[in-house]
């Protein structure tokens, strides 16, 4: 392309500090250094994890960003020595990285990768200390090694999936982040055989994915539990078969759960990131074989709590990170199965804005009705 090794100015959304509206800049971006890939990004979507960041309750928020973790789009330009894309693949930025050569990629054990980790969480790409964002000069940090709230962004190459050009790069882009997590969380982190009862607390996109994965693995009994009572019609479709409202019951979340199951239920997830309500979550769950995952991640500082005798007692709690799907060796999977019909994606996107509506879109995302936002970058 003609703008290969130019400085790129385009459209992006900055955070230029905590709960400010984001603004609509007009950003510089750097072409690619060695092992760095420039995507012009087509669509983005919005999840929680970026209004978690953009609050200011996050460690590692880093400001002035931009955010945006949930996306697709097209390669502009490659850098020195990276092979596996080119311009005009059709790719799926990946907040979890894969480098195939790091301890945990080696491990066979964990999605984890440590490549650019040490970079990625403080916003800048590896190869220099810096950022690839500027405005007029003053560099602007990256967010979770993606920063798709851009109409350009420059990822590290271990962290971008190439795809099958002929998948709608405006649904996919949810393969990014929200629906994977929760799909993995059944079929990589707890494994659920057919005929399990399951309970999902927190019926958002996360849980709503936990319960597909829930249905397609054979579950016999999908308990979703919300405090919204408005969400449980929706849920039905992605595979829930009975419901409970807390505010219903005066008795504990758990207790209600094991009366309703005789004894508890066979795998439990927390799609939340409420750390009582994972404590619900892993005491709901059977004597002997129950398992919960931690789905939804809590804000920092926050400690999880139980009595052993739970553990001691047979019970499991684990947790999992982009439902331990390998970015750039399974997401052109999971589009692969979404082409053939054999995951939803359509299904979890409620609203489609364009990036110059982007504050109207994190308003939906703060009321009920809205699942996944898509936002198209033209402004």
């Amino acid at each position: 392309m003609a703008t290969q090794g130019q400085v790129i100015t385009c459209k992006a959304a900055v955070a230029w500090e905590p709960t400010k509206p984001l603004v609509i800049e007009d950003v510089q971006v750097a072409p690619p250094q060695a092992g760095e890939v420039r995507v012009q990004i087509l669509f983005t979507a919005l999840c929680h994890t970026d209004a978690y960041t953009w609050s200011g309750k996050d460690p590692e928020g880093l400001f002035p960003c931009i955010l945006g973790h949930e996306a697709a789009g097209i390669v502009e330009s490659v850098g020195e020595g990276v092979t596996e894309v080119q311009p005009g693949d059709h790719v799926i930025p990946c907040y979890q990285a894969e480098c195939r050569e790091c301890k945990f990629c080696r491990s066979g054990k964990t999605n984890l990768c440590g490549k650019v980790r040490a970079a990625t969480g403080v916003g800048i790409m590896m190869n220099d200390r810096k950022s690839r964002f500027s405005i007029n000069g003053k560099p602007i940090y990256h967010f979770m090694g993606t920063s798709t709230f851009s109409q350009y962004t420059v990822v590290h190459d271990v962290s971008v999936a190439k795809i099958d050009p002929q998948a709608p790069l405006e649904k996919v882009c949810l393969l990014g982040c929200g629906v994977p997590t929760g799909l993995g969380a059944v079929w990589n982190a707890a494994k659920v055989e057919a005929g399990s009862i399951v309970a999902i607390f927190g019926l958002g996109t996360v849980g709503l994915a936990v319960a597909e994965g829930a249905k397609v693995a054979g579950a016999s009994r999908i308990i979703g539990i919300d405090i919204d009572s408005k969400k449980f019609d929706r849920a039905k479709n992605f595979g829930v078969t009975e419901f409970v409202n807390p505010k219903d019951h005066d008795k504990p979340i758990q207790q209600v759960i094991i009366d309703l199951t005789d004894g508890g239920v066979d795998y439990s997830f927390e799609c939340i990131g409420n750390v009582s309500v994972m404590r619900s979550a892993l005491e709901c769950c059977h004597k002997g074989w129950g398992t919960s995952v931690i789905v939804g991640v809590a804000a920092s500082g926050q400690e999880i709590s139980t009595r052993p005798f739970q553990l001691v007692t047979g019970r499991v709690w684990k947790g999992t990170a982009f439902g331990g799907f390998k970015s750039r060796s399974q997401v052109p999977w999971l589009v692969d199965k979404y082409m053939k019909k054999e995951i939803k994606v359509d299904e979890y996107i409620t609203h489609n804005l364009t990036l110059g509506e982007i504050n109207k879109a994190f308003d939906l995302m703060h009321e009920g009705g809205c699942l996944r936002c898509v936002l198209s970058t033209q402004v």
